[in-house]
Protein backbone atom coordinates (compact mmCIF):
# COMPACT_ATOMS: atom_id res chain seq x y z
CA UNK A 1 0.00 0.00 0.00
CA UNK A 2 1.24 3.40 -0.75
CA UNK A 3 0.71 6.36 2.03
CA UNK A 4 0.55 9.96 1.97
CA UNK A 5 0.42 10.87 5.80
CA UNK A 6 -0.10 14.40 6.60
CA UNK A 7 1.98 14.84 10.01
CA UNK A 8 0.90 18.68 9.79
CA UNK A 9 0.45 21.30 6.84
CA UNK A 10 4.15 21.76 6.70
CA UNK A 11 5.22 18.30 6.93
CA UNK A 12 4.20 15.11 4.70
CA UNK A 13 5.39 11.89 4.26
CA UNK A 14 5.09 9.39 1.42
CA UNK A 15 5.16 5.71 2.65
CA UNK A 16 5.46 2.30 1.02
CA UNK A 17 4.19 -0.50 3.13
CA UNK A 18 4.41 -4.63 2.10
CA UNK A 19 1.17 -5.05 3.95
CA UNK A 20 -0.94 -3.37 6.13
CA UNK A 21 -2.13 -4.86 10.03
CA UNK A 22 -5.46 -6.23 10.09
CA UNK A 23 -6.09 -3.64 12.84
CA UNK A 24 -5.95 0.20 13.57
CA UNK A 25 -3.79 0.01 16.97
CA UNK A 26 -1.57 -2.20 14.73
CA UNK A 27 -1.44 0.08 12.02
CA UNK A 28 -0.84 3.13 14.23
CA UNK A 29 1.98 1.26 15.68
CA UNK A 30 3.62 0.82 12.44
CA UNK A 31 3.41 4.46 12.17
CA UNK A 32 4.42 5.70 15.13
CA UNK A 33 7.60 3.61 14.88
CA UNK A 34 8.52 4.10 11.26
CA UNK A 35 7.51 7.90 11.49
CA UNK A 36 8.84 8.41 15.38
CA UNK A 37 5.96 9.87 16.65
CA UNK A 38 6.43 10.58 20.54
CA UNK A 39 2.63 11.84 21.52
CA UNK A 40 -0.70 9.73 21.21
CA UNK A 41 -2.43 10.18 17.96
CA UNK A 42 -5.61 9.15 16.15
CA UNK A 43 -6.01 8.40 12.43
CA UNK A 44 -7.96 10.36 9.98
CA UNK A 45 -8.41 8.69 6.37
CA UNK A 46 -9.76 10.38 3.14
CA UNK A 47 -12.87 8.75 2.37
CA UNK A 48 -13.58 8.15 -1.49
CA UNK A 49 -17.15 8.84 -1.45
CA UNK A 50 -16.91 12.52 0.37
CA UNK A 51 -13.71 13.29 -1.19
CA UNK A 52 -13.14 14.30 3.02
CA UNK A 53 -11.32 13.25 6.32
CA UNK A 54 -13.12 10.40 8.79
CA UNK A 55 -12.28 8.68 11.63
CA UNK A 56 -10.37 5.59 10.97
CA UNK A 57 -11.62 2.68 13.03
CA UNK A 58 -11.53 -0.09 10.50
CA UNK A 59 -8.58 -0.78 8.30
CA UNK A 60 -10.90 -2.61 6.04
CA UNK A 61 -12.71 1.07 5.19
CA UNK A 62 -8.91 2.19 3.29
CA UNK A 63 -8.30 1.80 0.17
CA UNK A 64 -6.85 -1.16 -0.78
CA UNK A 65 -3.54 0.95 -3.09
CA UNK A 66 -3.51 4.51 -2.25
CA UNK A 67 -4.85 6.18 0.94
CA UNK A 68 -3.79 9.44 2.57
CA UNK A 69 -4.31 9.29 6.87
CA UNK A 70 -3.97 12.42 8.83
CA UNK A 71 -2.71 11.87 12.27
CA UNK A 72 -4.51 14.03 14.99
CA UNK A 73 -2.53 14.44 17.82
CA UNK A 74 -4.38 13.83 21.47
CA UNK A 75 -4.32 16.57 23.66
CA UNK A 76 -4.98 14.79 26.98
CA UNK A 77 -2.95 11.79 27.13
CA UNK A 78 -4.93 8.22 26.38
CA UNK A 79 -5.07 4.28 27.57
CA UNK A 80 -3.60 3.61 24.30
CA UNK A 81 -1.01 1.05 24.38
CA UNK A 82 0.85 3.35 22.08
CA UNK A 83 1.68 5.96 24.49
CA UNK A 84 5.40 6.98 24.60
CA UNK A 85 7.87 4.18 25.53
CA UNK A 86 8.98 4.76 29.00
CA UNK A 87 12.83 5.67 29.30
CA UNK A 88 15.51 2.74 30.15
CA UNK A 89 15.88 2.52 34.00
CA UNK A 90 19.61 3.75 35.30
CA UNK A 91 20.68 5.02 31.97
CA UNK A 92 21.06 8.74 31.57
CA UNK A 93 20.56 9.10 27.76
CA UNK A 94 20.24 12.34 27.60
CA UNK A 95 24.29 12.64 28.51
CA UNK A 96 26.61 12.72 25.52
CA UNK A 97 29.24 11.10 27.82
CA UNK A 98 26.83 7.86 28.79
CA UNK A 99 25.61 7.54 25.27
CA UNK A 100 29.02 7.41 23.78
CA UNK A 101 30.77 5.36 24.65
CA UNK A 102 32.74 4.62 21.55
CA UNK A 103 36.36 4.93 21.47
CA UNK A 104 35.52 7.33 17.74
CA UNK A 105 33.98 10.43 19.97
CA UNK A 106 36.32 13.80 19.11
CA UNK A 107 35.56 17.21 18.67
CA UNK A 108 35.32 18.45 15.60
CA UNK A 109 33.76 21.81 14.25
CA UNK A 110 32.33 19.87 10.94
CA UNK A 111 28.70 20.59 11.00
CA UNK A 112 26.20 17.74 11.34
CA UNK A 113 24.92 16.93 7.75
CA UNK A 114 20.84 18.20 7.51
CA UNK A 115 17.92 15.33 7.61
CA UNK A 116 17.69 16.50 3.37
CA UNK A 117 21.27 15.92 2.54
CA UNK A 118 20.63 12.38 3.43
CA UNK A 119 20.12 10.32 -0.13
CA UNK A 120 16.73 10.25 -1.84
CA UNK A 121 15.30 7.14 -0.55
CA UNK A 122 16.57 7.72 3.06
CA UNK A 123 12.89 8.24 4.10
CA UNK A 124 12.32 5.40 6.78
CA UNK A 125 12.46 1.86 7.27
CA UNK A 126 9.41 0.69 6.37
CA UNK A 127 9.26 -2.67 8.28
CA UNK A 128 6.87 -5.29 6.95
CA UNK A 129 5.81 -6.80 10.62
CA UNK A 130 4.74 -4.29 13.00
CA UNK A 131 4.02 -6.79 15.89
CA UNK A 132 4.76 -10.12 17.51
CA UNK A 133 2.44 -13.18 17.34
CA UNK A 134 -0.87 -12.19 18.33
CA UNK A 135 -2.26 -13.96 21.96
CA UNK A 136 -5.72 -13.99 19.41
CA UNK A 137 -4.52 -14.74 15.70
CA UNK A 138 -6.75 -12.13 13.72
CA UNK A 139 -8.77 -14.21 11.16
CA UNK A 140 -8.98 -12.16 7.77
CA UNK A 141 -11.67 -11.38 5.68
CA UNK A 142 -12.37 -13.21 2.90
CA UNK A 143 -13.76 -12.53 -1.03
CA UNK A 144 -17.39 -11.28 -0.44
CA UNK A 145 -18.42 -14.25 -2.09
CA UNK A 146 -16.43 -16.64 0.03
CA UNK A 147 -17.92 -14.72 3.43
CA UNK A 148 -21.15 -14.67 2.29
CA UNK A 149 -20.96 -18.91 2.03
CA UNK A 150 -19.24 -18.91 5.69
CA UNK A 151 -21.89 -16.73 7.06
CA UNK A 152 -24.69 -18.71 5.68
CA UNK A 153 -23.04 -21.85 6.66
CA UNK A 154 -22.24 -20.78 10.67
CA UNK A 155 -25.83 -20.09 10.52
CA UNK A 156 -27.36 -23.54 9.92
CA UNK A 157 -24.37 -24.85 12.23
CA UNK A 158 -25.82 -23.07 14.89
CA UNK A 159 -29.09 -24.41 14.05
CA UNK A 160 -28.50 -28.11 13.24
CA UNK A 161 -24.82 -28.92 13.59
CA UNK A 162 -24.88 -29.11 9.82
CA UNK A 163 -21.59 -28.71 8.31
CA UNK A 164 -20.41 -26.59 5.34
CA UNK A 165 -19.35 -28.44 2.33
CA UNK A 166 -16.82 -26.26 0.37
CA UNK A 167 -15.02 -25.86 -2.86
CA UNK A 168 -11.40 -26.55 -4.09
CA UNK A 169 -11.72 -22.78 -5.10
CA UNK A 170 -13.44 -21.47 -1.71
CA UNK A 171 -10.40 -23.84 0.37
CA UNK A 172 -7.90 -22.37 -2.01
CA UNK A 173 -9.02 -18.30 -0.97
CA UNK A 174 -9.35 -19.16 2.41
CA UNK A 175 -5.31 -20.99 2.73
CA UNK A 176 -3.90 -18.63 0.61
CA UNK A 177 -5.45 -15.02 2.96
CA UNK A 178 -3.96 -17.51 5.93
CA UNK A 179 -1.05 -17.76 4.74
CA UNK A 180 -0.80 -13.83 4.12
CA UNK A 181 -1.99 -13.27 7.48
CA UNK A 182 0.80 -15.94 8.63
CA UNK A 183 3.82 -14.10 7.03
CA UNK A 184 2.56 -10.12 8.59
CA UNK A 185 3.68 -12.07 11.82
CA UNK A 186 6.47 -14.56 11.28
CA UNK A 187 8.18 -16.25 7.83
CA UNK A 188 8.41 -20.17 9.59
CA UNK A 189 5.91 -20.51 12.38
CA UNK A 190 6.41 -23.80 14.32
CA UNK A 191 3.56 -26.51 14.32
CA UNK A 192 2.13 -24.78 17.74
CA UNK A 193 1.57 -21.51 15.88
CA UNK A 194 -0.23 -23.40 12.72
CA UNK A 195 -2.40 -25.27 15.37
CA UNK A 196 -2.92 -21.85 16.91
CA UNK A 197 -4.29 -20.28 13.80
CA UNK A 198 -6.44 -23.78 12.41
CA UNK A 199 -8.08 -23.81 16.21
CA UNK A 200 -8.77 -19.91 15.52
CA UNK A 201 -10.08 -20.37 12.06
CA UNK A 202 -12.59 -23.20 13.56
CA UNK A 203 -13.41 -20.99 16.48
CA UNK A 204 -15.03 -18.23 14.06
CA UNK A 205 -16.53 -20.48 11.38
CA UNK A 206 -17.56 -23.29 13.18
CA UNK A 207 -19.11 -24.93 9.90
CA UNK A 208 -15.96 -25.28 8.68
CA UNK A 209 -14.66 -28.19 11.12
CA UNK A 210 -13.94 -31.61 9.58
CA UNK A 211 -16.87 -34.40 9.68
CA UNK A 212 -15.15 -36.97 12.12
CA UNK A 213 -12.32 -35.37 13.46
CA UNK A 214 -12.22 -35.26 17.17
CA UNK A 215 -10.91 -31.77 17.27
CA UNK A 216 -12.12 -30.49 14.19
CA UNK A 217 -8.94 -28.53 12.92
CA UNK A 218 -6.21 -31.45 12.65
CA UNK A 219 -6.68 -31.30 9.27
CA UNK A 220 -6.78 -27.44 8.84
CA UNK A 221 -2.95 -27.45 10.30
CA UNK A 222 -1.29 -29.57 7.92
CA UNK A 223 -3.72 -27.46 4.75
CA UNK A 224 -2.02 -24.41 6.18
CA UNK A 225 1.38 -25.91 6.59
CA UNK A 226 1.48 -26.99 3.37
CA UNK A 227 0.05 -23.51 1.93
CA UNK A 228 2.43 -21.49 3.67
CA UNK A 229 5.22 -23.78 2.12
CA UNK A 230 4.11 -22.81 -1.61
CA UNK A 231 3.65 -19.17 0.03
CA UNK A 232 6.79 -18.76 0.72
CA UNK A 233 8.35 -20.18 -2.19
CA UNK A 234 5.79 -17.29 -4.31
CA UNK A 235 7.67 -14.91 -2.62
CA UNK A 236 11.23 -16.20 -3.12
CA UNK A 237 10.28 -16.31 -6.45
CA UNK A 238 9.31 -12.86 -6.73
CA UNK A 239 12.84 -11.91 -4.95
CA UNK A 240 11.83 -11.66 -1.08
CA UNK A 241 15.63 -11.53 0.55
CA UNK A 242 14.73 -13.03 3.33
CA UNK A 243 13.65 -16.31 1.68
CA UNK A 244 16.30 -16.14 -1.10
CA UNK A 245 19.21 -15.93 1.20
CA UNK A 246 18.49 -19.81 1.97
CA UNK A 247 18.37 -20.83 -1.34
CA UNK A 248 22.14 -19.68 -2.99
CA UNK A 249 24.26 -23.04 -4.07
CA UNK A 250 26.73 -24.23 -2.00
CA UNK A 251 30.13 -24.62 -3.98
CA UNK A 252 31.71 -27.81 -4.53
CA UNK A 253 32.57 -29.27 -1.41
CA UNK A 254 30.92 -26.72 0.65
CA UNK A 255 29.29 -29.03 3.50
CA UNK A 256 30.46 -26.62 6.64
CA UNK A 257 30.11 -23.17 7.81
CA UNK A 258 28.14 -19.79 7.05
CA UNK A 259 26.65 -21.08 3.63
CA UNK A 260 25.90 -24.31 5.27
CA UNK A 261 23.55 -22.40 7.96
CA UNK A 262 20.18 -21.82 7.55
CA UNK A 263 19.64 -18.20 7.91
CA UNK A 264 16.12 -17.50 9.51
CA UNK A 265 14.11 -16.29 12.75
CA UNK A 266 14.90 -18.07 15.92
CA UNK A 267 14.38 -15.86 18.42
CA UNK A 268 10.61 -14.20 17.41
CA UNK A 269 12.30 -11.61 15.23
CA UNK A 270 9.65 -9.70 13.05
CA UNK A 271 11.71 -7.78 11.05
CA UNK A 272 14.57 -10.45 10.32
CA UNK A 273 15.85 -9.48 6.89
CA UNK A 274 13.92 -7.00 5.37
CA UNK A 275 15.08 -6.11 1.38
CA UNK A 276 16.66 -2.61 0.94
CA UNK A 277 13.86 0.19 0.73
CA UNK A 278 12.66 0.60 -2.99
CA UNK A 279 14.68 3.12 -5.11
CA UNK A 280 17.70 2.31 -3.38
CA UNK A 281 20.52 0.48 -3.07
CA UNK A 282 23.77 -0.83 -1.55
CA UNK A 283 26.17 1.67 -2.88
CA UNK A 284 23.87 4.57 -1.66
CA UNK A 285 23.19 3.13 1.73
CA UNK A 286 26.59 2.90 1.80
CA UNK A 287 27.45 6.12 1.47
CA UNK A 288 24.62 7.20 4.29
CA UNK A 289 26.63 4.65 6.37
CA UNK A 290 29.97 6.38 6.44
CA UNK A 291 28.24 9.84 6.76
CA UNK A 292 26.83 8.66 10.20
CA UNK A 293 30.44 7.28 11.46
CA UNK A 294 31.84 10.92 10.39
CA UNK A 295 28.71 12.00 12.74
CA UNK A 296 29.47 9.64 15.16
CA UNK A 297 33.53 10.93 15.56
CA UNK A 298 31.99 14.42 16.85
CA UNK A 299 31.72 15.33 20.83
CA UNK A 300 28.07 15.89 20.30
CA UNK A 301 26.77 14.19 17.72
CA UNK A 302 22.98 15.14 16.26
CA UNK A 303 21.70 12.30 17.77
CA UNK A 304 17.71 13.11 15.53
CA UNK A 305 20.10 12.85 12.76
CA UNK A 306 21.92 9.19 13.65
CA UNK A 307 18.37 8.50 14.28
CA UNK A 308 16.88 9.03 10.91
CA UNK A 309 19.97 6.84 9.48
CA UNK A 310 20.13 4.23 11.51
CA UNK A 311 16.86 3.87 10.45
CA UNK A 312 16.94 4.22 6.87
CA UNK A 313 20.15 1.83 7.06
CA UNK A 314 18.40 -0.71 8.76
CA UNK A 315 17.96 -3.74 6.22
CA UNK A 316 21.66 -2.44 4.95
CA UNK A 317 23.16 -3.57 8.32
CA UNK A 318 20.63 -6.68 8.46
CA UNK A 319 21.50 -8.15 5.52
CA UNK A 320 25.66 -7.63 6.46
CA UNK A 321 24.75 -8.92 9.78
CA UNK A 322 23.28 -11.62 8.86
CA UNK A 323 24.48 -13.19 5.22
CA UNK A 324 28.15 -11.94 5.78
CA UNK A 325 28.33 -12.92 10.07
CA UNK A 326 31.18 -10.54 9.94
CA UNK A 327 33.48 -9.98 13.33
CA UNK A 328 31.77 -7.99 16.16
CA UNK A 329 34.84 -5.96 16.14
CA UNK A 330 34.34 -4.92 12.62
CA UNK A 331 30.57 -4.34 13.23
CA UNK A 332 31.49 -1.59 16.35
CA UNK A 333 33.96 0.27 13.74
CA UNK A 334 31.32 0.50 10.80
CA UNK A 335 28.21 0.67 12.74
CA UNK A 336 29.65 2.63 15.95
CA UNK A 337 25.99 3.88 16.63
CA UNK A 338 24.85 0.51 17.13
CA UNK A 339 26.55 0.22 20.27
CA UNK A 340 25.32 2.91 22.37
CA UNK A 341 22.33 2.28 24.87
CA UNK A 342 19.70 4.76 22.86
CA UNK A 343 19.91 3.08 19.32
CA UNK A 344 19.99 -0.85 20.95
CA UNK A 345 16.83 0.47 22.14
CA UNK A 346 15.63 1.89 18.82
CA UNK A 347 17.09 -1.11 16.84
CA UNK A 348 15.37 -4.02 19.11
CA UNK A 349 11.71 -2.46 18.49
CA UNK A 350 12.78 -2.52 14.77
CA UNK A 351 14.04 -6.14 14.99
CA UNK A 352 11.22 -7.71 17.00
CA UNK A 353 8.60 -4.95 16.93
CA UNK A 354 8.77 -4.82 21.16
CA UNK A 355 10.08 -2.61 23.68
CA UNK A 356 13.49 -4.19 25.05
CA UNK A 357 12.02 -2.66 28.46
CA UNK A 358 9.87 -4.72 28.75
CA UNK A 359 12.59 -6.73 30.24
CA UNK A 360 11.80 -4.75 33.85
CA UNK A 361 8.57 -5.40 33.70
CA UNK A 362 8.73 -9.02 33.10
CA UNK A 363 11.62 -9.45 35.55
CA UNK A 364 10.09 -7.26 38.22
CA UNK A 365 6.67 -9.81 38.23
CA UNK A 366 8.47 -12.56 39.19
CA UNK A 367 11.33 -10.89 41.15
CA UNK A 368 9.06 -12.21 44.63
CA UNK A 369 8.42 -15.54 43.42
CA UNK A 370 12.33 -16.18 42.08
CA UNK A 371 13.60 -15.24 45.01
CA UNK A 372 11.97 -17.00 47.35
CA UNK A 373 12.89 -20.05 45.04
CA UNK A 374 16.13 -18.98 45.47
CA UNK A 375 15.98 -20.21 49.21
CA UNK A 376 14.89 -23.32 49.11
CA UNK A 377 16.52 -26.01 50.87
CA UNK A 378 18.45 -28.12 48.11
CA UNK A 379 20.27 -24.82 47.05
CA UNK A 380 21.70 -23.93 50.69
CA UNK A 381 25.05 -26.40 49.33
CA UNK A 382 25.59 -23.52 46.96
CA UNK A 383 28.05 -21.10 47.99
CA UNK A 384 27.15 -18.53 45.65
CA UNK A 385 23.62 -18.34 45.93
CA UNK A 386 24.01 -18.76 49.80
CA UNK A 387 26.57 -15.35 49.48
CA UNK A 388 24.15 -13.68 47.01
CA UNK A 389 21.08 -14.09 49.86
CA UNK A 390 22.92 -13.33 52.17
CA UNK A 391 23.90 -10.23 50.79
CA UNK A 392 20.37 -9.42 49.77
CA UNK A 393 19.36 -9.39 53.40
CA UNK A 394 21.29 -6.88 54.38
CA UNK A 395 19.77 -4.78 51.51
CA UNK A 396 16.81 -5.31 49.97
CA UNK A 397 16.14 -2.57 47.53
CA UNK A 398 14.48 -3.08 44.45
CA UNK A 399 17.18 -3.09 42.38
CA UNK A 400 19.38 -4.83 44.27
CA UNK A 401 16.45 -7.82 44.15
CA UNK A 402 16.59 -7.28 40.02
CA UNK A 403 20.86 -7.83 40.25
CA UNK A 404 20.28 -11.03 42.80
CA UNK A 405 17.69 -12.55 40.49
CA UNK A 406 19.48 -12.13 37.45
CA UNK A 407 22.60 -13.50 39.27
CA UNK A 408 21.03 -16.11 41.15
CA UNK A 409 18.78 -17.35 37.74
CA UNK A 410 22.16 -19.30 36.58
CA UNK A 411 22.39 -21.50 39.78
CA UNK A 412 18.77 -21.98 39.96
CA UNK A 413 19.12 -23.36 36.32
CA UNK A 414 21.88 -25.53 37.09
CA UNK A 415 24.19 -23.68 35.14
CA UNK A 416 27.11 -21.73 36.10
CA UNK A 417 27.97 -18.41 35.22
CA UNK A 418 31.31 -17.83 35.92
CA UNK A 419 33.13 -17.42 32.87
CA UNK A 420 29.53 -15.23 31.76
CA UNK A 421 30.12 -12.67 34.60
CA UNK A 422 33.95 -12.14 35.84
CA UNK A 423 34.58 -9.85 38.61
CA UNK A 424 38.40 -7.79 38.65
CA UNK A 425 39.96 -5.47 40.93
CA UNK A 426 40.51 -1.92 39.22
CA UNK A 427 44.58 -2.71 39.34
CA UNK A 428 43.64 -6.04 37.62
CA UNK A 429 44.54 -5.70 34.05
CA UNK A 430 41.74 -6.00 31.69
CA UNK A 431 43.47 -7.96 29.11
CA UNK A 432 43.95 -10.48 31.64
CA UNK A 433 40.28 -10.62 32.84
CA UNK A 434 38.65 -10.85 29.31
CA UNK A 435 41.18 -13.57 27.64
CA UNK A 436 39.05 -16.29 26.53
CA UNK A 437 35.72 -14.58 27.07
CA UNK A 438 33.62 -15.45 23.81
CA UNK A 439 30.72 -13.27 25.41
CA UNK A 440 30.38 -11.58 28.55
CA UNK A 441 29.76 -8.84 31.32
CA UNK A 442 32.94 -7.86 33.28
CA UNK A 443 32.34 -6.00 36.59
CA UNK A 444 35.31 -3.96 38.03
CA UNK A 445 34.25 -3.91 41.80
CA UNK A 446 36.58 -2.96 44.85
CA UNK A 447 35.38 -6.38 46.72
CA UNK A 448 35.45 -9.32 44.62
CA UNK A 449 33.96 -11.45 47.30
CA UNK A 450 31.00 -9.27 47.25
CA UNK A 451 28.38 -10.46 45.44
CA UNK A 452 25.99 -7.08 45.17
CA UNK A 453 28.22 -4.50 45.73
CA UNK A 454 26.95 -1.11 46.96
CA UNK A 455 28.49 0.60 43.54
CA UNK A 456 30.70 -0.33 41.04
CA UNK A 457 33.70 1.15 39.16
CA UNK A 458 32.81 -0.24 35.53
CA UNK A 459 30.18 -2.53 34.17
CA UNK A 460 31.28 -3.56 30.82
CA UNK A 461 29.87 -6.01 27.68
CA UNK A 462 32.59 -8.31 26.13
CA UNK A 463 32.67 -9.96 22.90
CA UNK A 464 34.97 -11.80 21.50
CA UNK A 465 37.59 -10.74 24.11
CA UNK A 466 36.45 -6.60 23.04
CA UNK A 467 34.60 -4.38 25.75
CA UNK A 468 31.92 -2.92 23.03
CA UNK A 469 29.95 -1.36 25.41
CA UNK A 470 31.22 0.52 28.96
CA UNK A 471 29.84 2.70 31.49
CA UNK A 472 26.31 0.51 32.30
CA UNK A 473 26.10 1.35 35.73
CA UNK A 474 24.54 -2.11 36.58
CA UNK A 475 23.85 -5.31 35.94
CA UNK A 476 19.97 -5.42 35.35
CA UNK A 477 21.01 -2.49 32.66
CA UNK A 478 24.02 -4.74 31.82
CA UNK A 479 21.45 -7.63 31.23
CA UNK A 480 19.31 -5.29 29.18
CA UNK A 481 22.02 -4.03 26.91
CA UNK A 482 23.64 -7.47 26.35
CA UNK A 483 19.94 -8.77 25.05
CA UNK A 484 20.08 -6.16 22.74
CA UNK A 485 23.18 -7.07 21.16
CA UNK A 486 22.56 -10.84 21.30
CA UNK A 487 19.78 -10.22 19.11
CA UNK A 488 20.86 -7.63 16.95
CA UNK A 489 24.16 -9.15 15.89
CA UNK A 490 22.35 -12.01 15.80
CA UNK A 491 24.47 -13.91 18.12
CA UNK A 492 23.65 -17.25 19.90
CA UNK A 493 23.06 -17.68 23.66
CA UNK A 494 26.22 -18.61 25.63
CA UNK A 495 26.30 -22.26 25.87
CA UNK A 496 26.52 -22.59 29.47
CA UNK A 497 23.51 -20.38 30.02
CA UNK A 498 21.39 -21.25 27.12
CA UNK A 499 18.45 -22.08 29.91
CA UNK A 500 19.32 -19.03 31.91
CA UNK A 501 19.09 -16.60 28.62
CA UNK A 502 15.55 -18.14 27.44
CA UNK A 503 13.77 -17.60 30.70
CA UNK A 504 14.60 -14.11 30.17
CA UNK A 505 13.62 -14.08 26.72
CA UNK A 506 10.27 -16.23 26.92
CA UNK A 507 9.32 -15.48 30.80
CA UNK A 508 11.09 -11.81 31.68
CA UNK A 509 10.15 -10.29 28.18
CA UNK A 510 7.21 -12.09 26.78
CA UNK A 511 9.15 -13.02 23.52
CA UNK A 512 8.09 -16.38 21.78
CA UNK A 513 6.47 -17.13 25.38
CA UNK A 514 4.18 -19.98 23.80
CA UNK A 515 6.49 -22.07 23.31
CA UNK A 516 9.13 -23.30 26.25
CA UNK A 517 12.01 -26.07 26.43
CA UNK A 518 10.40 -29.02 29.50
CA UNK A 519 12.99 -26.60 32.06
CA UNK A 520 11.56 -23.41 31.54
CA UNK A 521 8.20 -24.61 30.85
CA UNK A 522 8.42 -25.93 34.70
CA UNK A 523 9.63 -22.40 36.30
CA UNK A 524 7.28 -21.16 34.43
CA UNK A 525 4.45 -23.12 36.15
CA UNK A 526 6.45 -22.36 39.34
CA UNK A 527 6.36 -18.69 38.92
CA UNK A 528 2.72 -18.77 37.71
CA UNK A 529 1.15 -21.33 39.90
Amino acid sequence: MLLRVIISPQDIRKLRFDSVPHSVDGLKLMLKNTLQLRSSFDLQYEDEDFKDFCNLTCVDDLPKEKVTLKVVFCPVSSDSSLDTLPALPSSPLTSSSALLSSPLTSSSAVPSPPASSLSSHMEYFEGRRSQQWPTDFPIPTFLYDVELRLRQGNDSFRKDGALLSISRDIKSEILEKIAEAIYSFKTYPTPEHFGHVAKTLIKKHPCLKEPGSTSGWYGWKHSIMFKMGNYRQKLKAAGCRELMVNSEKRGPGDTRGKRNKVKKPRRSETNFLPDLPQGSDSRSLEEDREKMVQEMRKTTPNLAYIDDAMNATYALRRQEIVEEEPPVAEMTVRWPALFTERQIVKEFTRLTSMDINSFYEGLDSHLHKLLQLFRLKRFEEIEEMTSLMESLDKDASNQRKRAAALQGLPWYMKENPSTFMKRCEPTEPEEDVMKGMVIGLLLVVEDVKEPLPASYKEIAIVIEEKIVMRHLGDVPNAFVNMMGLLYMLNLSYPKDLKYTFEVIQRLFMGIGSEVCTPKVHSLKNKLLG
